[in-house]
């Protein structure tokens, strides 16, 4: 019998990817309250944000949370075939140990993704959703993951 996740989640991310930067900008938003260390991460031209807000209007930013979005598209749409990406992910993975990143945030960010999730879906967001969407992001993690063993 066919798994129903990949319907699942394209179902769910139709939504969402319709306006990705208003959805990515809820998204960092919470991961900027759960985990405020991880601000200071991003800088543009050695200029700090003094808050999470200056951050997620700078223009660079932006930039960034589309980027964010754009991987989570494609993660979506080959959610019956991830390891195609598994070379773009794990050179992701490498960029962001380039930059300071721990691989622990990333669980951060996972939480911070089924929120944004939920804010946007409201009830539609059932538990199997929940579910589909935390294999998915458990399975780009961990290809990201490759980035940080110094392969």
């Amino acid at each position: 019998m066919e798994r129903p996740e990949p319907e699942l989640i394209r179902q769910s991310w139709r939504e969402v990817s319709r306006s990705p930067l208003e959805h990515g900008t809820v998204l960092f938003a919470r991961l900027f309250d759960l985990e405020p260390d991880l601000l200071p991460l991003f800088q543009y031209n050695c200029r700090q944000f003094s808050s999470p807000e200056d951050c997620l209007s700078s223009p660079e930013f932006l930039d960034h949370i589309r980027k964010v979005m754009l991987v989570i598209d494609a993660a979506v749409t080959n959610v019956e075939d991830l390891s195609s990406l598994e070379e773009y992910l794990a050179s992701l993975g490498r960029k962001h140990r380039a930059v300071g990143v721990k691989l622990s945030s990333f669980s951060t960010v996972g939480e911070s993704l089924l929120y944004m999730l939920e804010k946007c879906l409201g009830p539609a967001f059932t538990p199997a959703m929940r579910a589909a969407w935390s294999q998915l992001y458990g399975a780009v993690v961990q290809a990201m993951s490759r980035g940080w063993d110094g392969d």
